[in-house]
């Protein structure tokens, strides 16, 4: 991170915030999106087995 931001100060750039939000912008869309769609959408986290940092099984080698 520390990196792109210095290229980016290197080339004249600075970090910018917008000031106001979008005039389409639908808080009720964006809530009901959040709360029902992006759990199905959302990836599910990885299980490791128990115990074992290799992700190669030993019965494999």
């Amino acid at each position: 991170m520390e990196g792109t931001w210095r290229l980016l100060r290197r080339h004249g750039w600075s970090w910018q915030q917008p000031t106001r939000r979008a005039i389409e912008r639908d808080d009720d869309a964006v809530e009901l999106w959040n709360r029902e769609v992006w759990p199905r959408v959302r990836a599910p986290r990885r299980r490791t087995a128990v115990g074992w940092s290799s992700k190669t099984r030993p019965a494999s080698r």
